[in-house]
């Protein structure tokens, strides 16, 4: 937390505490703006839409010295804002429009509740007939002589089934159901599972039965390509049985469906299935509230500007009502179903494209209608500070993290994901972990299978509150970057007992944090020079990263450590300085060491708390 230090003279001097010229002179009062407990300078700035330096030349001005990255505190914030027009207000003061709409959001009857359509997923791996299976579901239950007919493409369909209608949505895979569930909304509500009856369950079917059933979803298995010579559906079902998926006429509950895509036959059978499903799951909704979903998907008409398909989950929506869906607002000006049709309203479990917003939201942001724009506007606006501090604050959830929710009992498993180099392997360490017992909670293994950490395992980790644990593989680097964008610990291991007695110390509670020592700047000295009383001072280049004072640090020479240390001074020209980035030249001087020579490295580090 930063704190006040006293005003060096020249700072003193040579600022006279005037406010910054862009904000001198308002006539107006100032203008409320909510403030978090703690934020970083340059969030700050960006809130009040000034420059950050700006903002660390108010702070001098008031005594306080502060880096661009620095986290503040609500206090010293709030003496920042008035010499730009802001009054900052704590997040429990906010604003009475933005408790109001939160207020309309949160009012729920649920006297009021209906039954509603269910809303369905097809997954499965690549080449079973997803995309076939759904296209003649479509197709062959359209309503003769319907205008149009399927216009257009927008993420999700309806099928109408004596009656009854049937919500599919269109997605690229488990991984984009997933990605959506990640960002805390559950959107589907039964799971299709479709196998190839001619090439029975491959990899990505295992993945998508691992994400159906990391997100509670009842499955319906759909054996598909009946009509092929080669079909062999017993041995699907008994492929399914080994991981866990035993179907009806084997004496387990889940529902199978012999069907042929490309034949149209067995579709009635699954259709009557899934509504069967869906009446024993007790779907209900409000239809005469205002309306709330979540976002498909969005994509940037040049014509029409942003377009989002919504599936609508409680209330109606209407054309001409204000909604937000996370960072964005708009006034819905018009709408179109999945035939290309305009629609003027649609209500739960209805898929729509919405033709109105502000900006294209992000797929996986829950929408809302509020009473007016104002509302939707402050709604939005919250939304993206929240973000920010989301993303300001965000830490990856650990072994460690587990271990202590674990004790405080807050959760009762460990969920795990597990991905080692050969079959062989993945089962040893399964049946290892899957034996640990702890009277205060179980491991729960979502997934485990063989190759290198791919992004679909950080995705349903994330989703999941998972960690993801490695044996003698590795990650892949977009897997590496979501994982650090989500907030997710990879712990990789080359020996299999240290995987089986760390997952057993975090459910005993003794399981102690690993470290790792991260560099953060690195210099090549050019030159050496005498420093008066201190000694001898290096010349140096920043090649990369950037040295801090105070920051431990070592001497490198041919490729040996030969000193370990602090930096104790940094210099540029005369000036004394806190930090030195890439690029610049600077001189060192470290604390009880002298004997620079010209090609040594100065490598600056820090030790933090592993991920890995």
């Amino acid at each position: 937390m930063t704190t006040k230090s006293n005003r060096a003279s020249t700072v003193a001097d040579g600022a006279s505490g005037q406010a910054p010229k862009n904000a001198a002179a308002r006539k107006t009062g100032p203008r409320e703006i909510v403030l978090p407990p703690t934020l970083t300078v340059k969030h700050l700035g960006d809130l009040m839409k000034v420059n950050p330096i700006d903002v660390i030349k108010q702070l001098m001005r008031n005594g306080v010295m502060a880096a661009i990255n620095q986290v503040i505190d609500f206090d010293l914030a709030a003496t920042v804002t008035p010499a730009f027009g802001y009054k900052a207000m704590p997040e429990e003061r906010a604003s009475s429009a933005v408790a109001a709409a939160r207020q309309d959001l949160d009012n729920v009857d649920e006297s009021r509740l209906t039954t509603r359509s269910p809303v369905v997923t097809i997954l499965g791996h690549v080449d079973h007939g997803k995309t076939t299976l759904l296209d003649t579901m479509r197709n062959s239950r359209i309503t003769a002589g319907e205008v149009g007919g399927i216009t257009q493409h927008i993420g999700a369909y309806q099928v109408e089934y004596k009656g009854q209608k049937i919500t599919f949505l269109d997605t690229p895979g488990h991984e984009a159901f997933t990605a959506i569930r990640a960002r805390g909304t559950r959107v589907t509500d039964i799971a299709v599972l479709v196998v190839a009856a001619d090439d029975g369950v491959m990899p990505q079917t295992v993945e998508a039965i691992d994400h159906a059933r990391a997100a509670n979803l009842p499955i319906v298995v759909a054996i598909n390509k009946m009509d092929k010579p080669e079909a062999e559906p017993d041995t699907v079902k008994r492929q399914l049985s080994e991981h866990g998926l035993l179907l009806e006429e084997w004496g387990g509950d889940v529902i199978g469906v012999p069907v042929s895509a490309k034949n149209n036959t067995g579709i009635d059978d699954l259709l009557e299935n899934i509504l069967v499903l869906a009446e024993v799951s007790e779907l209900k909704a409000d239809v005469d509230c205002p309306a709330s979903g979540v976002v498909i998907e969005s994509q940037l008409d040049r014509n029409k500007g942003p377009l989002a398909t919504v599936l609508v989950q409680n209330g109606t929506l209407k054309v001409g009502n204000s909604v937000v869906a996370g960072a964005v607002w708009g006034r819905v000006r018009a709408m179109v179903d999945d035939l290309g049709r305009r629609v003027k309203e649609v209500g739960p479990s209805v898929p729509t494209e919405i033709l109105g917003f502000s900006s294209l939201p992000q797929a996986g942001d829950r929408f809302h209608v509020t009473s007016d724009d104002r509302k939707a506007r402050a709604l939005a606006e919250e939304n993206v500070q929240k973000s920010a501090d989301e993303q300001n604050l965000a830490l990856a959830l650990t072994l460690e993290d587990v271990m202590t929710r674990i004790n405080s009992g807050e959760v009762k498993e460990l969920s795990l994901i597990l991905k080692a180099d050969a079959q062989g392997s993945v089962e040893a360490v399964r049946s290892s972990l899957e034996r640990l017992d702890s009277p205060s909670a179980r491991v729960n293994i979502l997934h485990a299978g063989t190759g290198s950490v791919n992004e679909s395992d950080v995705l349903l980790a994330s989703a999941s509150n998972a960690i993801i644990l490695t044996f003698n593989i590795g990650v892949e680097p977009s897997a590496e970057q979501a994982a650090e964008r989500e907030g997710v610990e990879i712990r990789s291991y080359d020996i299999i007992y240290q995987i089986i007695e760390d997952v057993e110390k975090a459910l005993k509670g003794i399981l102690e944090p690993t470290y790792k020592d991260v560099v953060q700047g690195r210099a090549t000295l050019r030159a050496v020079f005498s420093a008066g009383k201190a000694g001898k001072a290096a010349g140096v280049m920043v090649d990369e990263g950037r040295l801090t004072r105070g920051v431990a640090a070592r001497v490198i020479r041919d490729g040996e450590v030969i000193f370990e240390g602090t930096i104790s001074s940094l210099r540029r020209f005369k000036d004394d300085v806190n930090e030195v980035n890439a690029g610049f030249e600077c001189g060192v001087g470290m604390s009880g060491f002298q004997d620079f020579q010209e090609g040594d490295v100065i490598e600056a580090h820090r030790r933090e708390r592993s991920r890995a």
